[in-house]
């Protein structure tokens, strides 16, 4: 927001722009129409009355055609160029689009060099392999570094079903919340925006009530269960 009004999108600024222009066109056409109705008049009434009593309204008359011949052209022009700016844009957007991957395949492809180098070399020791595996590995966290692609947080942390996906669950006394305790695959996101979710284990609290409340302990064990199963009934 700018100075107290909304801001809007570059997208409606030209479809409101558009808009304006063809009323304007409109506009224009209804004042032709208008001016040409009063010149057929004008000439029924100089044959009429003579010519010298509309000298005066016939130069008005010929003044506001001119005028509206200049405001035609004026909102074509308008018109035209707002269509190529739509079409400009459209054509950047798709390119855009097409070649999004260039950057990041830039930066892949020095991994895939190393990749295919330790293929090539098929002797050598385990550790040498080892080696070379953690390179590779520094390079592809180095690579999602620079994209600001970060990992989900998982083991330790409360169950969230908007960026865990709980893929096994068991009961256990040390918590008090349903919480992460094992990780099975590494989840990601993009600045706000989750990549994919982090597979893991989720231990529930156990159900705690008093003795000889069987229905309420039976109550309370459901409920630490929901939230893994709306999020199991969800995936």
């Amino acid at each position: 927001m700018e100075n107290g009004k909304p801001s809007i999108s570059p997208d409606e600024a030209l479809d409101a722009a558009v808009k304006e222009a063809v009323e304007a066109v409109e506009a224009v056409e209804r004042k032709s129409q208008q001016a040409a109705e009063v010149s057929a008049a004008d000439e029924l009434k100089a044959q009429s009355f003579g010519d010298e009593d509309f000298d005066e309204e016939g130069g008005e008359v010929a003044r506001l055609e001119e005028e509206i011949k200049s405001l035609r052209e004026t909102s074509i022009r308008t018109l035209a160029d707002f269509d190529n700016y739509r079409k400009r844009i459209e054509r950047e957007r798709a390119e855009m689009h097409r070649y999004a991957m260039v950057e990041p395949m830039r930066d892949f492809l020095p991994i895939m060099d190393n990749l295919e180098r330790a293929l090539a070399a098929s002797s050598g020791s385990s550790d040498d392999l080892r080696v070379g595996v953690e390179l590779i590995h520094k390079q592809m966290v180095d690579l999602l570094n620079r994209n600001k692609i970060e990992t989900v947080a998982a083991v330790g942390e409360r169950f969230d079903p908007n960026i865990h996906e709980a893929m096994m669950r068991e009961e256990s006394d040390e918590v008090e919340e349903p919480t992460v305790v094992e990780e099975f695959q590494r989840g990601y996101r993009l600045h706000e925006r989750l990549v994919r979710p982090a597979m893991v284990k989720v231990a529930l609290p156990l159900p705690r009530a008093p003795e000889g409340s069987a229905d309420s302990s039976s109550s309370e064990a459901a409920d630490s269960a929901t939230v893994i199963e709306e999020a199991d009934g969800e995936g």
